[in-house]
Protein backbone atom coordinates (compact mmCIF):
# COMPACT_ATOMS: atom_id res chain seq x y z
CA UNK A 1 0.00 0.00 0.00
CA UNK A 2 1.64 3.51 -0.66
CA UNK A 3 1.93 5.50 2.58
CA UNK A 4 0.04 8.89 2.24
CA UNK A 5 1.20 11.43 3.88
CA UNK A 6 -1.95 13.57 5.04
CA UNK A 7 -2.34 16.45 7.37
CA UNK A 8 0.85 18.46 8.03
CA UNK A 9 1.60 17.23 11.54
CA UNK A 10 5.07 16.29 11.56
CA UNK A 11 6.63 19.46 12.97
CA UNK A 12 4.42 19.23 16.44
CA UNK A 13 4.53 15.46 17.33
CA UNK A 14 8.67 15.73 18.92
CA UNK A 15 10.57 12.59 19.56
CA UNK A 16 10.79 9.76 17.54
CA UNK A 17 7.98 7.05 16.22
CA UNK A 18 6.85 4.43 18.07
CA UNK A 19 5.12 1.37 17.82
CA UNK A 20 1.00 1.43 18.60
CA UNK A 21 1.79 -1.49 21.18
CA UNK A 22 4.74 0.78 22.98
CA UNK A 23 2.35 2.45 25.26
CA UNK A 24 3.80 5.04 27.79
CA UNK A 25 3.83 3.25 31.53
CA UNK A 26 3.24 5.59 34.40
CA UNK A 27 3.31 5.50 38.01
CA UNK A 28 -0.65 5.36 39.36
CA UNK A 29 -1.71 5.78 42.95
CA UNK A 30 -4.88 3.37 44.14
CA UNK A 31 -8.20 4.40 44.53
CA UNK A 32 -10.66 3.01 46.76
CA UNK A 33 -13.59 1.85 44.69
CA UNK A 34 -16.90 3.01 45.36
CA UNK A 35 -19.71 0.20 45.63
CA UNK A 36 -22.46 1.93 43.56
CA UNK A 37 -25.72 1.53 44.82
CA UNK A 38 -28.33 -0.31 42.45
CA UNK A 39 -31.02 2.24 42.23
CA UNK A 40 -34.61 1.27 40.57
CA UNK A 41 -35.54 0.86 37.25
CA UNK A 42 -36.61 3.87 35.62
CA UNK A 43 -39.97 3.41 33.25
CA UNK A 44 -39.62 3.59 29.88
CA UNK A 45 -41.20 6.80 29.26
CA UNK A 46 -38.50 8.32 31.60
CA UNK A 47 -35.39 6.12 29.43
CA UNK A 48 -33.38 9.03 27.51
CA UNK A 49 -31.11 8.22 24.61
CA UNK A 50 -28.01 10.35 24.41
CA UNK A 51 -28.30 12.79 27.29
CA UNK A 52 -26.22 15.64 27.77
CA UNK A 53 -24.53 16.48 30.86
CA UNK A 54 -25.46 19.77 32.93
CA UNK A 55 -22.63 21.22 31.33
CA UNK A 56 -22.93 20.59 27.53
CA UNK A 57 -27.21 20.93 27.45
CA UNK A 58 -26.94 24.44 28.30
CA UNK A 59 -24.34 25.01 25.78
CA UNK A 60 -26.68 23.10 23.14
CA UNK A 61 -29.62 24.94 23.92
CA UNK A 62 -27.86 28.39 23.29
CA UNK A 63 -26.72 26.63 20.32
CA UNK A 64 -29.63 26.26 19.54
CA UNK A 65 -30.74 29.86 19.77
CA UNK A 66 -28.15 30.76 17.35
CA UNK A 67 -25.65 31.71 20.41
CA UNK A 68 -22.14 30.46 20.36
CA UNK A 69 -20.81 31.74 23.50
CA UNK A 70 -22.01 28.87 26.10
CA UNK A 71 -20.37 26.46 23.55
CA UNK A 72 -17.01 28.40 23.56
CA UNK A 73 -17.05 29.10 27.39
CA UNK A 74 -17.57 25.23 27.83
CA UNK A 75 -14.49 24.11 25.46
CA UNK A 76 -12.39 26.75 26.94
CA UNK A 77 -12.99 25.66 30.26
CA UNK A 78 -12.05 21.50 29.37
CA UNK A 79 -9.11 23.11 27.76
CA UNK A 80 -7.86 25.26 30.57
CA UNK A 81 -8.47 22.30 33.26
CA UNK A 82 -6.88 19.79 30.83
CA UNK A 83 -10.15 17.86 30.90
CA UNK A 84 -9.59 16.21 27.74
CA UNK A 85 -11.74 13.47 28.11
CA UNK A 86 -14.90 15.64 28.74
CA UNK A 87 -13.33 17.88 25.67
CA UNK A 88 -13.43 15.15 23.29
CA UNK A 89 -16.78 14.18 24.18
CA UNK A 90 -18.29 17.56 23.78
CA UNK A 91 -16.57 18.13 20.46
CA UNK A 92 -18.16 15.51 19.04
CA UNK A 93 -21.76 16.11 20.85
CA UNK A 94 -21.16 19.96 19.21
CA UNK A 95 -20.37 18.94 16.25
CA UNK A 96 -22.85 16.55 15.60
CA UNK A 97 -25.72 19.17 16.74
CA UNK A 98 -23.68 21.82 14.57
CA UNK A 99 -24.30 19.21 11.24
CA UNK A 100 -27.83 20.51 11.01
CA UNK A 101 -27.07 23.85 12.94
CA UNK A 102 -24.39 25.76 11.51
CA UNK A 103 -25.42 29.60 11.59
CA UNK A 104 -23.49 29.42 15.36
CA UNK A 105 -20.15 28.19 14.07
CA UNK A 106 -20.50 30.59 11.35
CA UNK A 107 -21.23 33.61 13.71
CA UNK A 108 -18.23 32.46 16.25
CA UNK A 109 -15.98 32.11 13.07
CA UNK A 110 -16.62 35.39 12.16
CA UNK A 111 -16.15 36.51 15.83
CA UNK A 112 -12.69 34.47 16.88
CA UNK A 113 -11.50 32.77 13.67
CA UNK A 114 -8.07 31.62 15.37
CA UNK A 115 -9.97 30.17 18.54
CA UNK A 116 -8.59 26.94 19.67
CA UNK A 117 -11.79 25.47 20.49
CA UNK A 118 -13.18 26.73 17.35
CA UNK A 119 -10.80 25.59 15.25
CA UNK A 120 -11.23 21.73 16.81
CA UNK A 121 -14.52 22.06 16.49
CA UNK A 122 -14.38 23.05 12.96
CA UNK A 123 -12.27 19.29 12.30
CA UNK A 124 -14.74 17.55 13.64
CA UNK A 125 -17.17 19.00 11.91
CA UNK A 126 -15.17 18.65 8.58
CA UNK A 127 -14.31 15.41 8.90
CA UNK A 128 -17.54 14.05 10.00
CA UNK A 129 -18.90 15.63 6.89
CA UNK A 130 -16.74 14.00 4.48
CA UNK A 131 -17.49 10.31 6.42
CA UNK A 132 -20.50 10.44 4.98
CA UNK A 133 -19.76 11.00 1.52
CA UNK A 134 -19.25 8.11 -1.70
CA UNK A 135 -16.39 10.39 -2.07
CA UNK A 136 -14.84 9.86 1.19
CA UNK A 137 -10.98 9.59 0.71
CA UNK A 138 -10.61 12.57 -1.58
CA UNK A 139 -13.02 14.84 0.47
CA UNK A 140 -10.83 14.28 3.75
CA UNK A 141 -7.60 14.60 2.14
CA UNK A 142 -8.92 18.26 1.55
CA UNK A 143 -9.96 18.27 4.99
CA UNK A 144 -5.84 18.43 5.94
CA UNK A 145 -5.62 22.42 6.58
CA UNK A 146 -8.35 22.09 8.68
CA UNK A 147 -6.75 19.32 11.37
CA UNK A 148 -3.31 21.05 11.07
CA UNK A 149 -4.79 24.30 12.10
CA UNK A 150 -6.68 22.92 14.83
CA UNK A 151 -3.55 20.77 16.03
CA UNK A 152 -1.95 24.37 15.95
CA UNK A 153 -4.28 25.57 18.46
CA UNK A 154 -2.87 24.73 21.88
CA UNK A 155 0.10 22.05 21.58
CA UNK A 156 -1.02 20.53 24.85
CA UNK A 157 -4.45 19.34 23.56
CA UNK A 158 -4.57 15.44 22.83
CA UNK A 159 -8.12 15.65 20.42
CA UNK A 160 -7.47 17.44 17.23
CA UNK A 161 -4.73 14.36 17.04
CA UNK A 162 -7.62 11.78 17.98
CA UNK A 163 -9.38 13.73 14.59
CA UNK A 164 -6.22 13.21 13.03
CA UNK A 165 -6.31 9.83 13.64
CA UNK A 166 -9.77 9.15 12.68
CA UNK A 167 -8.93 11.14 9.35
CA UNK A 168 -6.13 8.64 8.50
CA UNK A 169 -7.97 5.71 8.86
CA UNK A 170 -10.94 6.98 6.79
CA UNK A 171 -7.86 8.19 4.32
CA UNK A 172 -6.38 4.63 4.08
CA UNK A 173 -3.25 5.95 5.18
CA UNK A 174 0.12 3.88 5.63
CA UNK A 175 1.20 1.95 9.47
CA UNK A 176 3.92 4.35 9.29
CA UNK A 177 2.57 7.50 8.83
CA UNK A 178 -0.27 6.48 11.72
CA UNK A 179 2.16 5.38 14.14
CA UNK A 180 3.64 9.31 14.14
CA UNK A 181 -0.20 10.65 14.92
CA UNK A 182 -0.14 7.55 17.63
CA UNK A 183 3.28 8.45 19.13
CA UNK A 184 2.02 12.38 19.02
CA UNK A 185 -1.31 12.10 20.51
CA UNK A 186 0.16 9.38 23.71
CA UNK A 187 2.48 11.90 24.31
CA UNK A 188 0.27 14.44 25.26
CA UNK A 189 -2.41 12.53 26.74
CA UNK A 190 -0.60 8.88 27.89
CA UNK A 191 -4.52 7.45 28.50
CA UNK A 192 -6.98 9.05 26.36
CA UNK A 193 -9.59 6.63 25.39
CA UNK A 194 -10.85 8.45 22.33
CA UNK A 195 -7.06 8.22 20.89
CA UNK A 196 -6.97 4.57 21.92
CA UNK A 197 -10.60 3.78 20.62
CA UNK A 198 -9.23 5.34 17.49
CA UNK A 199 -6.07 3.40 17.17
CA UNK A 200 -8.05 -0.08 17.86
CA UNK A 201 -10.73 1.06 15.07
CA UNK A 202 -7.54 1.81 12.71
CA UNK A 203 -6.13 -1.71 13.21
CA UNK A 204 -9.45 -3.76 12.87
CA UNK A 205 -9.59 -1.68 9.59
CA UNK A 206 -6.26 -1.64 8.12
CA UNK A 207 -5.37 -5.46 9.31
CA UNK A 208 -9.49 -6.67 9.12
CA UNK A 209 -10.16 -9.83 10.65
CA UNK A 210 -7.34 -9.15 12.90
CA UNK A 211 -8.89 -9.73 16.38
CA UNK A 212 -6.00 -11.60 18.67
CA UNK A 213 -4.34 -7.91 17.57
CA UNK A 214 -6.40 -5.73 18.60
CA UNK A 215 -7.11 -7.45 21.58
CA UNK A 216 -3.22 -7.56 22.33
CA UNK A 217 -3.30 -3.88 22.21
CA UNK A 218 -6.43 -3.46 24.25
CA UNK A 219 -5.42 -5.51 26.78
CA UNK A 220 -1.84 -3.87 27.15
CA UNK A 221 -3.64 -0.23 27.12
CA UNK A 222 -5.70 -1.53 29.77
CA UNK A 223 -3.23 -2.89 32.02
CA UNK A 224 -0.97 0.43 31.52
CA UNK A 225 -3.85 2.47 32.23
CA UNK A 226 -4.94 3.60 35.96
CA UNK A 227 -7.96 1.74 37.73
CA UNK A 228 -10.97 4.26 37.11
CA UNK A 229 -9.55 5.63 33.53
CA UNK A 230 -11.74 4.64 30.46
CA UNK A 231 -9.38 2.70 28.68
CA UNK A 232 -9.91 -0.04 31.13
CA UNK A 233 -13.13 -0.75 29.23
CA UNK A 234 -10.95 -0.81 25.64
CA UNK A 235 -10.95 -4.54 25.73
CA UNK A 236 -14.35 -4.92 25.84
CA UNK A 237 -14.62 -2.92 22.83
CA UNK A 238 -12.55 -5.34 20.74
CA UNK A 239 -14.57 -7.72 22.10
CA UNK A 240 -17.50 -5.70 20.90
CA UNK A 241 -15.40 -5.63 17.25
CA UNK A 242 -15.11 -9.57 17.10
CA UNK A 243 -18.97 -10.36 17.78
CA UNK A 244 -20.03 -8.23 15.22
CA UNK A 245 -17.24 -8.67 12.78
CA UNK A 246 -17.88 -12.13 11.30
CA UNK A 247 -14.30 -12.59 10.29
CA UNK A 248 -11.25 -13.70 11.02
CA UNK A 249 -10.19 -16.45 13.34
CA UNK A 250 -11.46 -17.84 16.64
CA UNK A 251 -11.44 -15.54 19.99
CA UNK A 252 -11.16 -17.82 22.88
CA UNK A 253 -14.25 -17.41 25.69
CA UNK A 254 -12.02 -16.87 28.28
CA UNK A 255 -10.58 -13.86 26.58
CA UNK A 256 -13.80 -12.32 26.34
CA UNK A 257 -15.00 -12.92 29.80
CA UNK A 258 -11.63 -11.39 30.71
CA UNK A 259 -12.71 -8.47 28.76
CA UNK A 260 -16.09 -8.36 30.68
CA UNK A 261 -14.69 -8.45 33.68
CA UNK A 262 -12.26 -5.52 33.04
CA UNK A 263 -15.26 -3.19 32.31
CA UNK A 264 -17.65 -4.51 34.98
CA UNK A 265 -14.81 -3.82 37.46
CA UNK A 266 -14.51 -0.08 36.17
CA UNK A 267 -18.49 0.12 35.87
CA UNK A 268 -18.47 -0.66 39.27
CA UNK A 269 -16.11 1.99 40.38
CA UNK A 270 -19.16 4.93 39.56
CA UNK A 271 -22.18 5.76 41.14
CA UNK A 272 -25.64 4.25 39.64
CA UNK A 273 -27.28 6.15 36.88
CA UNK A 274 -23.92 8.15 35.99
CA UNK A 275 -23.78 9.70 32.46
CA UNK A 276 -19.99 9.37 32.37
CA UNK A 277 -19.88 5.95 32.02
CA UNK A 278 -22.56 5.52 30.34
CA UNK A 279 -21.67 4.34 27.02
CA UNK A 280 -19.10 1.97 28.59
CA UNK A 281 -22.57 0.33 30.57
CA UNK A 282 -24.26 0.21 27.96
CA UNK A 283 -21.73 -1.68 25.30
CA UNK A 284 -20.67 -3.91 28.35
CA UNK A 285 -24.83 -5.12 28.86
CA UNK A 286 -24.92 -5.90 25.27
CA UNK A 287 -21.08 -7.70 25.54
CA UNK A 288 -22.79 -9.74 29.08
CA UNK A 289 -26.01 -10.39 27.47
CA UNK A 290 -23.87 -12.20 24.03
CA UNK A 291 -22.31 -14.40 26.61
CA UNK A 292 -25.22 -15.40 28.25
CA UNK A 293 -24.47 -13.84 31.75
CA UNK A 294 -27.70 -12.30 32.74
CA UNK A 295 -27.75 -11.80 36.13
CA UNK A 296 -24.63 -9.31 35.29
CA UNK A 297 -26.22 -7.66 31.98
CA UNK A 298 -29.00 -7.12 34.94
CA UNK A 299 -26.74 -5.70 36.88
CA UNK A 300 -25.89 -3.38 34.45
CA UNK A 301 -29.35 -2.27 33.65
CA UNK A 302 -29.84 -0.89 37.29
CA UNK A 303 -26.41 1.22 36.92
CA UNK A 304 -26.99 2.38 33.57
CA UNK A 305 -30.71 4.00 34.83
CA UNK A 306 -32.11 5.88 32.07
CA UNK A 307 -29.35 7.03 30.20
CA UNK A 308 -29.32 4.79 26.92
CA UNK A 309 -26.22 5.94 24.33
CA UNK A 310 -26.57 5.51 20.69
CA UNK A 311 -23.53 2.74 20.60
CA UNK A 312 -24.02 -0.13 20.83
CA UNK A 313 -27.57 -0.55 19.94
CA UNK A 314 -27.24 1.78 16.55
CA UNK A 315 -24.99 -0.47 15.11
CA UNK A 316 -27.46 -2.86 16.07
CA UNK A 317 -30.94 -1.71 14.50
CA UNK A 318 -32.11 1.64 13.42
CA UNK A 319 -34.16 2.22 16.76
CA UNK A 320 -31.61 1.92 18.91
CA UNK A 321 -33.83 3.58 22.30
CA UNK A 322 -36.41 0.85 20.81
CA UNK A 323 -34.09 -1.92 20.48
CA UNK A 324 -32.48 -1.12 24.16
CA UNK A 325 -36.08 -1.27 26.22
CA UNK A 326 -37.23 -4.48 24.13
CA UNK A 327 -34.05 -5.97 25.67
CA UNK A 328 -34.54 -4.46 28.71
CA UNK A 329 -38.00 -5.93 29.22
CA UNK A 330 -36.89 -9.20 28.14
CA UNK A 331 -33.97 -9.18 30.89
CA UNK A 332 -36.44 -8.24 33.59
CA UNK A 333 -38.91 -10.35 33.07
CA UNK A 334 -36.12 -13.05 33.54
CA UNK A 335 -36.08 -14.62 29.85
CA UNK A 336 -33.15 -15.05 27.59
CA UNK A 337 -32.97 -12.55 24.68
CA UNK A 338 -33.08 -14.48 21.68
CA UNK A 339 -31.63 -14.07 18.30
CA UNK A 340 -34.84 -12.36 16.56
CA UNK A 341 -35.80 -8.98 15.95
CA UNK A 342 -35.52 -6.37 18.49
CA UNK A 343 -32.87 -8.81 20.77
CA UNK A 344 -29.44 -9.62 20.47
CA UNK A 345 -28.13 -12.85 19.71
CA UNK A 346 -26.23 -15.26 21.86
CA UNK A 347 -22.67 -16.56 20.99
CA UNK A 348 -24.43 -19.38 19.63
CA UNK A 349 -26.54 -18.14 16.78
CA UNK A 350 -25.57 -18.07 13.22
CA UNK A 351 -26.37 -14.36 13.27
CA UNK A 352 -24.52 -11.56 13.33
CA UNK A 353 -25.42 -7.79 14.39
CA UNK A 354 -25.14 -5.28 11.89
CA UNK A 355 -21.58 -4.16 11.59
CA UNK A 356 -20.39 -0.70 10.59
CA UNK A 357 -19.73 -2.50 6.81
CA UNK A 358 -23.25 -1.94 6.05
CA UNK A 359 -25.50 1.00 6.22
CA UNK A 360 -24.44 4.09 7.34
CA UNK A 361 -21.39 5.02 8.62
CA UNK A 362 -20.15 7.87 10.98
CA UNK A 363 -16.55 8.71 12.00
CA UNK A 364 -17.27 7.37 15.44
CA UNK A 365 -17.86 3.60 14.08
CA UNK A 366 -16.07 0.59 15.49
Amino acid sequence: MTVWRGPDLRTFNGGTMASLRALFRSARTARPTPRPAHGPIPAEDEVLLDAPDDRLAPALVAAGQGAYGPAAALLAATRAAADWEARDRYVHRLALFARSRVEWLDDWHAAAPHDPDLLVLRAQLAVDHAWDSPARTEMLRAVNPVITAAARGDDRDPVPWRIALDHARGSNAGHRYFEELWEAAVRRAPHHYGCHVAALRYLATYWHGSHHECFDFADLAAQDAPADSLVQALPARAAFAYLTDGCGPEVPRTRLDAAADRAIALSARFPAADLWPAEVRNKLMYLLVRLERWEAARTQLHLIGPYVTSFPWDRLSDDPLGHFVRLRADLLAGTEPLPEAGSVPSPRSTGRPRTEHGGHVTADDH
